[in-house]
């Protein structure tokens, strides 16, 4: 989706043009540099009802960052209110270390909403390039080809959408919002109607784009894509930051379990030196150290068959996404009783 530049205002009072560039000017000298999203303090109600509750968020440049919870949590409005498409009630927002109301700042954004749909008398190739003129980057004819090939759809181009699955669409809406180059991707449920391979050429999408320096805010309820290609994780529950940190923050430590014989004293101390141990007959649970880096449990297989124990089984396990969020939720949800 390309963002209008000048969003229709919905009412809230001016505070002065001169007062706002003051308040910007202090927000900007505020911002950590790499920040591509910044929120802080964001309320917004819906007649009697909550949507929103100070809801603060950051989103660092190249980083990918998963928005998560129940529906109705607020995840859409907070999108909507980064995007200007909403107006907060309350609280302050930056993108690209400039206030979101700047239309030099919307411009380096590309967005895909939830809800979309195209004109279906339009081919693809035309859609693409009524978005990248609405972008106003000139973006070239080569460039537009080559975003509908990176999403799967340069056999259709010249095909009407009226015609597209809801999966092509999904598609070609993931390409509306690359077409200019952007350095900041929101994705509102960008694989909610793929099939198996489009959710793995999405998530081959978002890694090249955090290769690249651009930062992602993806909503998602396929917790196992979150997990595979975020950095940090927010999680909202009714309007609220419920928790949020790196994976290895909200899921702890890893360990390992394995199932051994021939265990000599040798091997035992071999095993405490590496973490916590627990012992169930053949069976040893490790902790892993919080620095491990991947070689941690080669090396401490190796070790053990060279001191001569039998290693019939090695199983690395983590509580997974899921089982995190759903523990938060419930937490939350049994605090409020």
């Amino acid at each position: 989706m390309t963002l209008d530049p000048n969003p229709v205002d919905t009412g809230t009072p001016s505070i002065g043009h001169d007062a706002a560039r003051r308040a910007a000017a202090e927000l900007v000298a505020g911002l950590p540099p790499s920040a591509a999203v910044w929120c802080s303090g964001l309320r917004k109600r819906y007649g009697r009802r909550p949507a929103v509750q100070d809801v603060s968020l950051e989103v660092g440049r190249g980083e990918v960052v998963g928005l998560l919870g129940p529906n109705g949590a607020g995840k859409t409005t907070v999108i909507k209110m980064l995007l200007g498409l909403t107006r907060p009630d309350a609280g302050e927002v930056m993108l690209l270390g400039r206030p979101a109301t700047d239309p030099a700042a919307r411009a380096r954004v590309g967005y895909l909403p939830e809800l979309f749909r195209y004109q279906p008398w339009l081919s693809a190739s035309e859609v693409l390039a009524l978005h990248a003129r609405l972008a106003g980057s000139g973006v070239p004819t080569q460039q537009q080809r080559d975003c509908l090939a990176l999403v799967g759809l340069a056999e259709r181009a010249c095909d009407r959408v009226g015609g597209f699955s809801k999966g092509m669409q999904q598609r070609l809406g993931l390409a509306v919002a690359l077409v200019a180059k952007p350095e900041l991707v929101i994705l509102d449920e960008p694989t909610s109607a793929l099939d198996p391979l489009g959710r793995a050429d999405v998530r081959d999408i978002v890694l090249d784009l955090k290769s690249r320096g651009v930062a992602v805010l993806l909503n998602s309820h396929l917790i196992g894509e979150v997990e595979r290609v975020c950095d940090r994780v927010v999680i909202l529950d009714r309007g609220r930051v419920a928790a949020s940190g790196s994976l290895a923050e909200l899921l702890g430590q890893r360990e390992v379990k394995l199932h051994l014989t021939g265990v000599t004293p040798t091997a035992e101390a071999r095993l405490a030196a590496t973490g916590e141990v627990e012992r169930a007959g053949d069976m040893f649970t490790v902790l892993l150290p919080a620095e491990d880096d991947a070689t941690v449990i080669p090396a401490l297989v190796r070790d053990l068959v060279a001191q001569g124990t039998e290693v019939h089984a090695v199983e690395p396990a983590r509580i997974s996404l899921e089982e995190r969020l759903l523990g938060i939720l419930r937490a939350d949800q049994g605090d409020d009783r």
